[in-house]
């Protein structure tokens, strides 16, 4: 009966509170210890804690933490190195610290930490000594996901290891804890990089913290800033991957000078940040740095040389300078391929990268067999799943939707979003991307509900992460307006173009390629509008802008070449836009081939084309045109779409007489359906 009215007094001392309880059964359960004794060392523990704990005031915080300092003086008896695991978890996020991050932690000055370290059996046995007692507890999920499992510690005891345990700042145990992430961070070459990188996140946003508040010494952690950056950017947190790669350039600057190839290694890596924000010309400044340096430290042929090489081809692709992104790629292939061979994921990068410029040149047959090749080769060296892997279904994707193919592309869609969604998460910047590219196809397919779903999500999602001024979320802007202008909902469109325009020039360079789209989609919208002076202003900018960096003869081009035509038409100028529509088609049919009537700017050009014909009585003409165009949108789109419909309605009215046509047939004012192929190309994913 004694037994019972001690622990009926130690639960109302405790109150109840379910930690507290958990931990005094652990306790009690694995030390022979009476209720009363409990009792006697909690109170004498609350004592001890108030005076060098005054903030810890109220009864939750007395319970709680009397009840695991107890518990903590007993596990140090048992297991030294239990105790000063526990308090070294300060440093750390609460959640799935394992064996594996800790052993990069060769400290001279922390004995312990080496031998808890060189030995897993020594690590469990410390950790199951912290679970005996209820202060940790094992994660078995992590283990199924990554294959080592992972053991967390409730917030509650967290807070406690921070502000007790730890109540005096220990810089060696700061910078220990940072040298066990910064260590663990993987590159994206490796098997499962990006569950490790998601693992290690928690953990390096608390060093952030850290080194934000000047609680950790600096100097010698270069290495580690430059190790976080790489985290940081492979996650898509850019703002923080830029303070990472700035603290580490400025050191590695002093210690090891400008020059050297670990200076270097981080210019490169700054330079891809810069291009992954939309700073091209900061990021071509970093790219041409590193690449002068490499070429006079290591030769033109190193493969960190040709790295950069690489991304120089990136960056110039984005910038639409496309013979100097060529002559960049192909510098690069030779070199990886005489240096690592032809199926080195290196080589297979740039040949995805090959595929990509090929594809914005028009060149989309030679895209596909780059395309192909290089996923043969990831699937076969990293697997099917791996993030790499599944960039090239997304471009592959993009390059069937480009071509019409449009049943294919939704398949390497939904395989690159399934993908990305499980291995980085639904809302990461490439997973994003995907769900943009999905919207776009769903538009091209007439399915406008389903592009809105989309693209609000990709929207939300670029602005949470990105900001509302990152080149992304403009581009969302920017399709949002083209699903407005296919809905018949002109002003909100005109609303949606304006901002991006503004935003891109804001960004970008009077001539970059997104500009000049933005300024081809206002001009057809003016057109539209009946606003025909404000549209001949934007269409004539954008066709010199875009015969400029891209060609008289590159798709791109043409599409503006066809919206001049149809500007012409409104304005009455027929021998003019007939010019135009001939050109366009023209040019379609020589970069296409048969592939012609699945390309839904082809097909735009024919219906325009048909209606000039109509509209000057050469009905046969006409009929042809329709009937091409009926074919390819059919397929495209299916049968049900409207614009099957209009142009049914369009045949039918040709076979009408005049009167006849006036009472039973109106053609409606729709205006073409606009193409997106830009914008997928804008979101392949060219990481090396």
């Amino acid at each position: 009966m004694k037994t019972d009215r001690d622990a009926i007094a130690l639960v109302k001392e405790l109150d109840g509170l379910p930690l507290a309880l958990s931990a005094a059964g652990a306790y009690l359960e694995h030390v022979t210890t009476s209720f009363s004794d409990y009792l006697r060392l909690y109170k004498a523990s609350w004592l001890k804690l108030q005076r060098t704990s005054p903030q810890l005031s109220s009864y939750e915080d007395r319970s709680l933490y009397t009840t695991w300092q107890i518990t903590f003086d007993r596990i140090e008896q048992r297991n030294a190195a239990s105790a000063k695991l526990l308090k070294l978890w300060a440093y750390f996020g609460r959640q799935d610290v394992w064996f594996e991050l800790l052993r990069h932690a060769n400290s001279a000055d922390y004995e312990w930490i080496r031998k808890l370290t060189e030995d897993e059996l020594n690590f469990n046995e410390a950790v199951a000594l912290l679970c005996s007692f209820g202060l940790v507890d094992a994660d078995r999920s992590l283990q199924q996901q990554s294959g080592s499992g992972g053991y967390s510690v409730h917030s509650c005891v967290h807070s406690w290891t921070v502000f007790v345990l730890n109540k005096e700042w220990d810089e060696g145990l700061a910078r220990l804890a940072l040298t066990c992430v910064a260590s663990e961070v993987p590159s994206t070459n490796e098997k499962d990089w990006w569950l490790l990188q998601r693992r290690l996140l928690q953990h390096a946003t608390r060093q952030d913290l850290f080194i934000v508040d000047g609680k950790v010494d600096i100097d010698g952690l270069d290495w580690a800033f430059h190790n976080l950056g790489n985290l940081y950017s492979d996650q898509g947190k850019l703002a923080e991957a830029e303070k990472m790669y700035i603290r580490a350039l400025q050191g590695k600057e002093e210690v090891l000078g400008p020059d050297h190839t670990s200076t270097l290694d981080t210019v490169n890596n700054l330079g891809i940040l810069y291009k992954d924000q939309g700073k091209l010309a900061e990021a071509e400044k970093m790219y041409i740095r590193a690449l002068q340096g490499y070429e006079e430290a290591l030769g033109p042929d190193h493969t960190s040389t040709l790295d950069t090489v690489n991304n120089l081809g990136n960056l110039y692709a984005d910038q639409g300078k496309l013979a100097g992104a060529e002559k960049m790629y192909i510098r690069a292939l030779q070199g990886y391929e005489e240096a690592l061979g032809p199926d080195h994921t290196s080589t297979l990068d740039t040949v995805n990268n090959l595929g990509n410029l090929y594809a914005d040149q028009g060149k989309l047959a030679e895209a596909e067999k780059m395309y192909i090749r290089a996923l043969q080769g990831k699937e076969e060296a990293l697997g099917p799943d791996h993030t790499s892997t599944l960039d090239t279904v997304n471009n592959l994707g993009i390059l069937y939707a480009d071509q019409g193919k449009l049943a294919e592309a939704e398949k390497m869609y939904i395989r690159a979003l399934q993908g990305k969604e499980e291995a980085l998460g639904p809302d990461h910047t490439l997973t994003l991307n995907t769900v943009n590219n999905l919207g776009l196809l769903y538009a091209d397919q007439g399915k406008l509900a389903e592009a809105e779903a989309m693209y609000s999500r990709a929207l939300q999602g670029y602005e949470e992460a990105l900001g509302p001024k990152h080149i992304l979320t403009l581009i969302m802007i920017h399709n949002i307006g083209l699903l407005y202008a296919d809905q018949g909902k002109l002003a909100e469109a005109e609303v949606m173009y304006a901002q991006a325009l503004h935003g891109y020039e804001e960004a970008l360079g009077p001539k970059h390629k997104f500009i000049l789209e933005a300024v081809n989609d206002l001009g057809a919208l003016y057109t539209k509008r009946v606003k025909l002076v404000e549209a001949g202003t934007m269409l004539t900018r954008a066709l010199s802008g875009r015969e400029e960096v891209h060609g008289v003869k590159h798709t791109s081009t043409l599409q503006t070449v066809n919206n001049l035509g149809y500007l012409y038409s409104k304005e009455g100028k027929l021998a003019e836009a007939e010019a135009m529509y001939s050109r366009a088609l023209q040019g379609y049919e020589d970069a296409l081939g048969p592939e012609l009537v699945l390309y839904i700017p082809a097909l735009n050009t024919m219906f325009n084309f048909g209606d000039l014909f109509s509209q000057t009585d050469r009905k046969d003409k006409a009929k042809v045109m329709y009937t091409r165009a009926l074919s390819g949108y059919t397929t495209v789109q299916g049968p049900s779409s409207k614009w099957c419909s209009e142009i049914a309605g369009r045949l039918k009215a040709l076979q009408l007489t005049p009167a006849e046509t006036e009472t039973q047939y109106t053609p409606t004012e729709t205006g073409m359906p606009g193409t997106k192929s830009w914008l997928r190309r804008f979101l392949r994913n060219l990481r090396t």
